[in-house]
């Protein structure tokens, strides 16, 4: 259902070290890059979900949305760990350590959520038992 997402930057290329290092850590790399506005595609294959970041087209600065989060499937519990881990070392900040949200068991939600270095919120998430 999801195509693509997009990040807004106001620094590409401080944005383009920090998800180069951050999604290479789940195999996904740059697949497409534009000149205009520094548009960046990060995903693991044209024609699965994938993320982008660029600076806004309108020309005005990048602003963290109020409500906007994208989040990341994971396969297991310690992908999250050291995937949130990783974005905090790169200079993300906390919104929420990893662990179970709610209780344990067959539809558990186990997630992390973070902001990028301009404020963009993360989640990466796995539901289902331990």
């Amino acid at each position: 259902m999801i195509g693509y997402a997009t990040l807004g930057t106001n620094n590409v290329e401080k944005a383009r070290e920090y998800y180069d290092a951050l999604l290479g850590e789940i195999g996904a790399k740059r697949l497409m890059e534009l000149e205009e506005g520094g548009f960046t595609l990060y995903g693991t294959e044209m024609g699965a979900p994938s993320l982008a970041i660029t600076q806004p087209y309108n020309g005005e600065a990048a602003v963290p949305g109020n409500g906007n989060m994208i989040a990341i499937p994971f396969e297991q519990r310690s992908q999250i760990d050291s995937f949130y881990n990783k974005a905090i070392e790169l200079g993300g900040s906390d919104e929420g350590a990893p662990g179970v949200r709610g209780g344990e068991g067959p539809q558990a939600f186990y997630a992390a959520y973070f902001r990028d270095p301009e404020g963009n919120k993360l989640c990466a998430f796995r539901v289902g038992p331990a």
